[in-house]
């Protein structure tokens, strides 16, 4: 039995390496997301426009103007001559924010006294835009402590911020843990999905059926390369994260990899589902990207959890990748243990028993 079962996963680990179109489904999405997703996935704001109207001219305000344009999010501040084309460069989109320096900034500051600045932010680009006001209120800020302390006035009361475990808010540590996740959901979803749908298309899959093999010793040898071909992915990714885009590791391997297991189980299941619905390797195609829509909006990836209805809330708790995103952000980053990782496990384990159950008994039902 053994020995059968191997052939049959061997046999399933050729197919995918040997057919054309299936090795560039398992290889290039990992070479591109390893070299796109660090640098162009981030809500950082980088070289973005500011907009400046100073209508003070004085030493205090070219100063700050100064301290602005050294930051990295703004390298070029625009300055402009009016209110009207201050509007105007936020209305056509050739600013992403605006700020205004009132003509009696640099005497108020002589005289001890606070100073209004007027920002005005592209609400078409919200996201950005608020993240754009956040820097420029902490150079701001910096600014005007320094000055407070200068002339001996204690400055005003401010919260500091202090961020753990990404003390730099370095969005690679972010995003290559969770890339992580998102390739072994590909992986692990492309490989079962176009195994029986692969064998009905090309009229194996009788020839299968009348086999030795049992339909539960089938079904595993569709699955354990699934989760070989995870694996694989997901060490080349976390690789790629440690030693080239220098994110620290704190966790155990071990747990990971133990983690990783079950939801790539999870995974399978759900791609066994999916094949054991379609009777062609396209059909199989768009039941998976049909799958990874949903997965990785309901994941909290892109918007937290919390910010959802209360339905889409429980709705992701079936979504496994919901899980496995903050148990692989966690051993990566903060050295999360088995005890902090399992609320997230046990679900995962449910999980891949109920969609290995229900792919089961839909094989079963297909071949009745």
């Amino acid at each position: 039995m053994f020995k059968r079962l191997l052939t049959l996963i061997t046999k399933e680990l050729q197919l995918a390496f040997r057919d054309p179109q299936s090795r560039k489904l398992l290889i290039l999405p990992v070479i591109l997301q390893l070299v796109l997703f660090p640098f162009a996935a981030t809500l950082e704001v980088k070289n973005a426009t500011l907009a400046i109207l100073d209508q003070d001219h004085g030493a205090e305000s070219n100063e700050l103007v100064q301290r602005l344009a050294a930051a990295r999010a703004f390298p070029t501040p625009m300055l402009v001559t009016s209110q009207a084309e201050l509007e105007q460069v936020v209305d056509e989109q050739r600013a992403l924010l605006a700020l205004e320096i009132p003509s009696d900034f640099s005497r108020a500051l002589a005289a001890g006294r606070g100073a209004q600045l007027l920002a005005i932010v592209d609400g078409r680009r919200s996201n950005s835009a608020q993240i754009a006001l956040g820097y420029a209120q902490a150079i701001i800020q910096g600014y005007s402590d320094e000055r407070s302390a200068a002339a001996g006035r204690p400055a005003p009361s401010r919260v500091v911020v202090r961020n753990w475990f990404n003390a730099n808010l370095d969005y690679r540590w972010f995003m290559l843990p969770v890339l992580v996740a998102i390739i072994t959901t590909l992986g692990s979803l492309i490989v079962t999905a176009l195994s029986i749908a692969r064998e009905r298309e090309q009229g194996t899959f009788d020839q299968l059926l009348v086999s030795p093999l049992t339909p539960g010793l089938i079904m595993l040898g569709k699955t354990i390369p699934a989760i070989l071909i995870a694996f694989g992915q997901a060490t080349l990714i976390a690789l790629a994260a440690v030693f080239l885009y220098r994110v620290p590791f704190q966790g155990s391997v071990a747990l990971l990899y133990f983690s990783m297991f079950f939801y790539a189980l999870a995974l399978a299941g759900f791609g066994l589902f999916i094949s054991s619905l379609c009777e062609t390797q396209q059909q199989a195609f768009l039941g998976v990207f049909t799958f990874m829509v949903p997965a990785i909006t309901l994941s909290g990836f892109i918007s937290p959890v919390e910010n959802m209805p209360l339905f889409f809330q429980g709705l992701s708790w079936i979504d496994p990748l919901s899980h496995f995103v903050l148990i692989v952000k966690g051993i990566f980053l903060k050295g999360f243990g088995i005890s902090q990782v399992w609320p997230n496990l046990w679900p995962l384990l449910l999980i891949s028993l109920l969609t290995i159950s229900t792919a089961y008994w839909m094989f079963r039902r297909r071949i009745a």
